[in-house]
């Protein structure tokens, strides 16, 4: 894709692919609006960029507020302009099993990637479609399409998110503005570090069949999506076999997600 003089909006993007996306472009011309709620990081990033030679601009924005998103794409119609590419990499949660998850454990899931991503497609689509032409790229986890124990929120919040997706790409059949869901294994960003809970849980079988992808190589794979306008792209190759497999097989892939995954769930019930 041509970036020069495109408005590319970039959420969750002071850390992990947000952050890796908004480098990789940044001397390409682009516009880069960058959201997340670390103001701090986010002015950092900015001003790395801005220093070298790029343009972007910091917007801190709580993406889990559907005012405060609504009220912040105001003022970035205004001071920038539509954006031609939306970026939605914001995403949260911890993986824990039901018993260990409170009510607010799973509101706080729910509302970030899902509620986020929502409000932020909410705020622009209207003014794309009117444009008649813009690209719409979220990110989600290989996690969408699985089942296993011990990580029912975060499970319950991804999958959700992938039935928005697939709607989303329906309803905009007839416009010129696109959707791609990019499906990722284990990436190795700032999440796993910020949740070892989540490190420990994930089953095993993925360790073996496939290696974990770097922040950079999704961004590169951003790019890729802008160009074929795909509707969903999953990565690593390998993953996108076990999900192929998985739907002619689901009863072995549980399987062996169970065999391999977390065994706490009767420790936990006992505790009870």
């Amino acid at each position: 894709m041509n970036f020069k003089d495109k408005i590319v909006l970039i959420t969750g993007a002071s850390s992990g692919i947000g952050e890796a996306y908004a480098k990789l472009i940044a001397s390409e011309g682009a516009k880069l609006v960058l959201q997340a709620r670390s103001v701090d990081k986010l002015e950092a990033l900015v001003k790395d960029i801005n220093a070298k030679g790029g343009s972007a601009f910091s917007f801190p924005t709580d993406l889990t507020d559907a005012k405060v998103v609504k009220a912040q794409a105001e003022i970035i119609k205004r001071e920038i302009g539509i954006p031609d590419v939306i970026v939605n990499s914001a995403g949260a949660g911890n993986w824990l099993s039901i018993f260990d998850t409170s009510e607010k454990d799973f509101g706080e899931m729910m509302a970030s990637p899902y509620f986020a991503t929502v409000y932020t497609i909410k705020a622009f689509l209207n003014d794309m479609v009117k444009r008649n032409s813009g690209h719409i790229i979220t990110i989600n986890s290989a996690a969408s399409y699985l089942i296993f124990p011990g990580a029912l929120g975060y499970l319950s919040t991804r999958w959700a998110l992938r039935a928005f997706q697939n709607g989303l790409y329906d309803e905009l059949r007839s416009t010129n503005v696109s959707t791609t869901s990019i499906v990722a294994g284990k990436v190795d960003s700032p999440y796993f570090t910020n949740n070892p809970i989540s490190a420990q849980r994930l089953p095993k079988i993925g360790a073996m069949i496939m290696k974990a992808l770097t922040v950079d190589e999704v961004a590169m794979v951003i790019n890729r999506a802008l160009d074929k306008r795909k509707k969903t792209i999953i990565i690593p190759w390998q993953m996108f076999l076990a999900i192929k497999f998985g739907q002619f097989f689901p009863g072995v892939l549980g399987m062996l997600l169970r065999a391999t995954g977390y065994k706490g769930i009767r420790k936990e019930i006992a505790k009870l």
